[in-house]
């Protein structure tokens, strides 16, 4: 069945482009969804009378998307997760949350189902990601996953148990401690002799 485009369908086309799809994909879909309308011959008439309108939308869509583009090229955006032993996350790093990333950091509205991860990110490093912004135009992103950092909770708990082992008391103590990747408190009190 022919149907006439209104507006993008990722992997279809773009408005006005007419296209086959199967009868049960464009009666369920993309007809009742409004992405498009029968490819009738009135249809037809009025797509030749809007074809400068639709070019020139068109022109402009193609320019934002390669302005978006460039500055996702030039971006990166911080992914914080949970981190076990050796950098592997708890869980993983999803689309939804790249997408999210994206639009807390740099304010620019993606759509989950445009950006093109693949397999979910499951350690600890530096991606690229690319991300699909309007028909064939993608935009990279540098994606860092990070172990989440300290947390005010913990630095307090770490402060708290220095100040107790520098305390003057019969003994003489020793404390050392730091504060690990995935945001745990280590520290170590050892007695001394004078």
């Amino acid at each position: 069945m022919q149907v006439i485009l209104l507006k993008e369908l990722h992997g279809k086309g773009g408005e006005g482009d007419v296209i086959d799809v199967a009868r049960g994909y464009a009666n369920n879909f993309l007809l009742t969804q409004g992405y498009a309308v029968k490819a009738t011959k009135g249809n037809l008439k009025q797509l030749e009378e809007r074809k400068k309108n639709i070019a020139k939308r068109e022109e402009v869509r193609i320019a934002d998307a390669n302005a978006l583009a460039e500055k996702l090229n030039n971006a990166t955006v911080r992914v914080i997760a949970q981190v076990g032993e050796e950098g592997v996350l708890f869980g993983s790093v999803t689309a939804p949350l790249v997408a999210e990333a994206i639009e807390q950091e740099l304010g620019i509205e993606i759509d989950r189902r445009r950006v093109e991860l693949g397999k979910p990110i499951k350690m600890v490093g530096t991606y690229e990601v690319p991300v699909s912004l309007y028909r064939d135009i993608k935009g990279t992103v540098t994606v860092v996953v990070a172990g989440e950092t300290e947390s005010e909770e913990t630095i307090e708990a770490f402060d708290e148990a220095l100040e107790i082992a520098e305390t003057p008391a019969d003994e003489t103590v020793e404390v050392d401690g730091e504060v690990a990747a995935d945001g745990t408190v280590e520290v170590e009190v050892t007695e001394t002799e004078e």
